[in-house]
């Protein structure tokens, strides 16, 4: 399939808004084109810990330290189910050995600097502080009969889209796959403890986070392995993981074509997301720098090729931004792309881009929203608005970015 549409259809009347930067200097190559950052910068690697080894990788490392290969599965237990790493909670372990063991085994890889709470404590933004100094947040969410936490995978991003906030810095690093397992057990540690806001009494679900979005800090797809990694032991049985349903993990990317046909053939039926934006190429070119390499039709072709594959039905996510990406003609150009693909294979989530004050970057009207969901609908697409969370403590969509306050905070805890 080839783009033949233009900019936008002539003589609609309709008001284009051309993606600009503001406030920050877009990273170019030698070329002038948007900088993308693919390769993860050369750092210090985080300590080595129980989440980046394998279960009998597990029984080998406490072996080394001197103990029998059954406290492997004893010190996962703690971990994965009670999630904990404080050994003063592991009655069950030599206590001659416990500490050594757990420094050994459960280093120290997020310190929290600080939370923000919204939305009657059911929405939560963690601040997180690597081994190395570098900034990372996390969101959790309560709704009805689930609990969500968004992940971040990297720290910072390097697919330098201008609306994105955490775009903006560049990629610091990649995360490990602990790392990222991490925030999944600290914030099931907040919930056990009561520290998130109250459950409804005829919510039965369980109180531990249940689904998992990778929408948080970085591109999940430009740090595949470690991801993926992290999946295998999200979906792992207790003890030697987490014990999610792979149906309620999310992972996102907006468009790195040759791994999301990776991700095809992985075997665990994750929902995937593709973050489009824009249905033509005109504007994606400009609002997804990747989209310089991979067109539209290139990563709708690779999402629907997920969806045959696995039998999982793809989400498109798509940010509506006032006057830029919001026309009827888009949404009629996005039906019309998806269902060339065939019907039933793809579900659409718009959402409201969350708004900055006196900036390009805005959220559609609410009229031009309901017109751009109805085309959707209409056409055969079904298309849900999003629920926006976080806006104000600044932990939605596209606003998660270590800023120089957040800096201050950590630089405070030594």
């Amino acid at each position: 399939m080839t783009e033949t549409s233009p900019a936008r259809p002539a003589n609609t009347g309709v008001r284009q808004t051309r993606p600009r930067t503001e406030g920050w200097t877009q990273k170019k190559d030698a070329e002038g084109r948007p900088l993308l950052q693919f390769a993860s910068p050369k750092r210090g690697k985080p300590p080595v810990h129980l989440a980046d080894m394998t279960p009998p990788e597990r029984v080998e490392k406490v072996k080394e330290l001197g103990l029998p290969g059954f406290r492997a599965k004893q010190l996962s237990t703690h971990y994965f189910t009670h999630y904990t790493s404080d050994p003063a909670e592991m009655t069950d372990l030599p206590a001659a050995q416990r500490e050594e063991l757990v420094a050994g085994m459960l280093p120290p890889l997020l310190t929290e600097v600080r939370q923000l709470k919204t939305d009657r404590g059911d929405t939560i933004k963690f601040l997180w502080r690597l081994h190395d100094g570098a900034l990372v947040e996390s969101v959790l969410m309560r709704y009805p009969g689930r609990i969500t936490l968004c992940v971040s995978s990297q720290a910072g991003c390097g697919m330098n889209c201008p609306f994105c906030a955490t775009g903006q810095a560049g990629l610091t690093r990649n995360m490990s796959t602990a790392e990222i397992i991490e925030q999944i057990v600290r914030a099931n540690r907040l919930i056990a403890e009561g520290g998130l806001g109250g459950k409804k009494s005829d919510d039965h679900s369980m109180e531990r986070v249940s689904n998992i979005v990778f929408m948080g800090m970085g591109e999940p797809l430009a740090n595949y392995k470690r991801v993926m990694d992290a999946v295998r032991i999200m979906v792992a049985d207790q003890p030697n993981g987490l014990g999610m349903s792979a149906r309620g993990i999310t992972v996102s990317t907006v468009g790195l074509v040759p791994a999301i046909r990776k991700l095809s053939d992985e075997g665990i039926p994750v929902t995937f997301a593709l973050s489009l934006h824009a249905p033509d190429d005109h504007l994606r070119d400009e609002l997804i720098p990747v989209n310089s390499k991979w067109k539209v039709d290139e990563a709708l072709d690779a999402a629907r090729e997920y969806y045959e594959k696995t039998g999982r039905r793809v989400s498109i996510e798509y940010a509506l931004i006032k006057d830029m990406n919001d026309h009827g003609w888009r949404a009629d150009l996005l039906a019309e792309k998806l269902n060339e693909r065939g019907r039933g294979w793809v579900h659409v989530n718009p959402i409201p881009l969350n708004p900055t004050p006196e900036s390009v970057w805005t959220a559609s009207t609410r009229e031009v929203t309901n017109e751009f969901v109805r085309r959707l609908n209409d056409a055969g697409i079904p298309t849900t608005l999003r629920d926006t969370r976080g806006k104000e403590i600044d932990g939605a969509c596209g606003q998660l970015v270590a800023t120089t306050e957040d800096e201050a905070a950590a630089a405070q805890l030594g």
